[in-house]
């Protein structure tokens, strides 16, 4: 059976706005290593760095038809988030899309597939997140499901989901557990400015982290040159 859900819930305004600017790498370390989409997803093109909640979408394999109903349901600062029900690289989406996503205030796409027309999109800074760039076109005939659960890039995200992206990737947090996450990213950002003062002050890694003892207890040995083979 396939459906459109409507109306579905978001993160309020304040909580999205905290997770602008935020980076894909923290934010996965952050909520403990998960939420992260397979590293074929790549954007077109660079800088680009989008953060909002999920709109879902599945397509049928070489057809688009449900990215149209999808767009009905965009909210300006949404991100569309489309996948295959099977395996294919066509290029599902191009710049007449991205035109009609721009006019419904849509901060971008994530495809589990394929993009074309990638220089349009570029000049119409339209952020695209793709496993493939494919000229091949699609059809419409098989219809799918429009904001339900689904996995994308081997990442489950559900309709309202916070999706983050940027030239590194792109990863997603739940939406009951986004202000909690953001908690735990405003204190790895902390910590991380810490450690790089005190590195570009001139401390070593080996110190800062207390490697030294593990190095040791892993049976690193430091040997003057020329004595590497003494007993």
């Amino acid at each position: 059976m396939a459906i459109c859900v409507t109306d579905c819930p978001r993160p309020s305004a304040s909580t999205i706005e905290q997770y602008q600017g935020a980076e894909v790498a923290t934010v996965h370390e952050a909520q403990g290593r998960k939420g992260l989409l397979d590293k074929a997803m790549r954007p077109i093109y660079r800088p680009a760095a989008i953060a909002g909640p999920a709109v879902t979408c599945q397509v049928a394999p070489g057809d688009n038809w449900m990215i149209h109903v999808a767009v009905e349901q965009c909210q300006p600062g949404d991100v569309l988030v489309v996948t295959p029900t099977s395996p294919c690289d066509d290029g599902f989406f191009g710049d007449l899309l991205a035109t009609s996503l721009k006019a419904r205030g849509v901060k971008g796409l994530i495809i589990n597939g394929g993009v074309r027309d990638i220089a349009t999109l570029t000049e119409m800074e339209f952020p695209v997140w793709s496993r493939a760039v494919f000229a091949q076109g699609t059809v419409k005939e098989t219809i799918a499901s429009v904001n339900v659960p689904v996995v994308c890039a081997g990442a489950l995200i559900h309709p309202g989901d916070i999706v983050v992206a940027d030239d590194d990737g792109v990863v997603v947090v739940a939406r009951e557990e986004a202000n909690a996450v953001h908690e735990k990213v405003l204190a790895r950002v902390a910590n991380e400015d810490s450690k790089r003062a005190r590195l570009a002050a001139g401390e070593l890694g080996l110190d800062i982290y207390n490697m030294r003892e593990r190095l040791a207890a892993k049976g690193l040995r430091y040997v003057k040159y020329g004595e590497e083979n003494a007993s």
